[in-house]
């Protein structure tokens, strides 16, 4: 089959899927995700994990979630731009109740039932929160607070903290210690290197149907590398637009050229 019978066959090689059988694991992201797995098996799981725009996080927490037990109950809080009582809300309608028209009190009052019965009939609940380097430091502190939520034996929920980079340096603050001080876990999603740049094109292609490990040149791999920086979303972006340069032009390899032209209609 040639390069072009492939690119006609298999469209949108790069295109990001959280199915676990489909996705390139480095070692950054293997690490971090079996960061989020711990808070499975610790009573007082308290994981944060960062990393740039694109670098991966809410595909490797959709992964996670993906492989829970039965025996786990989990709850996203993604819309972080909130109040106080305003996430509490949110989480307790994440966990299928209809919290609204109700006092802050009422609200912990009904989280912490929940949370003691789930405990009771043997159940696991973690409370993911995605982008939230958007909490504000009232809304962190009220996170800390529900991390504390115990039966007479252990602690009952499972907080998993995903966000940019600046979540990190909101965690650097005074006021946020006693919150640090229960974080079990912190981990931070670099860039692919060289190698693993390449490994994870090779891999894309690998799901598209593509067996050979030759339809990228070397020098497109660096070219790439610099344009992208080894981010996983930008490299999607721009190896696919690649892909349809060399398309246009009826070659069968992607070269250094190809990149440089896919970054120019990118306007990058």
């Amino acid at each position: 089959m040639s390069y072009l019978d492939h690119f006609r066959l298999k469209e949108q090689p790069f295109r990001l899927t959280p199915d676990p059988d489909f996705l390139y694991w480095s070692k950054q992201h293997a690490r971090a995700k079996a960061y989020m797995e711990s808070t499975i098996w610790l009573a007082d799981g308290f994981v944060v994990i960062t990393g740039e725009i694109g670098s991966g996080k809410t595909t490797l927490l959709q992964s996670f979630l993906t492989e829970l037990d039965d025996d786990v109950i989990y709850a996203v809080v993604s819309q972080t731009q909130l109040s106080p009582t305003q996430f509490l809300q949110a989480v307790l309608n994440e966990f299928g109740f209809k919290p609204f028209n109700k006092r802050k009190v009422e609200l912990l009052d009904m989280l912490n039932n929940f949370l003691v019965e789930q405990y009771s009939n043997g159940k696991k609940v973690v409370l993911v929160i995605d982008e939230a380097q958007n909490l504000s430091p009232k809304v962190l502190e009220e996170v800390r607070m529900i991390s504390g939520i115990e039966t007479h034996k252990e602690k009952v929920l499972r907080i998993i903290l995903a966000g940019q980079p600046e979540l990190k340096e909101t965690l650097e603050s005074e006021q946020l210690k006693q919150l640090v001080q229960r974080v079990r876990l912190r981990f931070h999603l670099g860039p692919l290197d060289r190698r693993e740049m390449k490994e994870y094109v090779d891999h894309r292609l690998s799901v598209a149907g593509r067996e050979d490990h030759d339809l990228f040149t070397e020098d497109s791999i660096d070219a790439a590398r610099r344009y992208t920086g080894g981010v996983p979303r930008l490299i999607n972006t721009l190896c696919d637009t690649a892909l349809l340069c060399a398309f246009a032009e009826q070659r069968q390899t992607i070269t250094a050229e190809d990149i440089v032209t896919a970054a120019e209609e990118l306007s990058w």
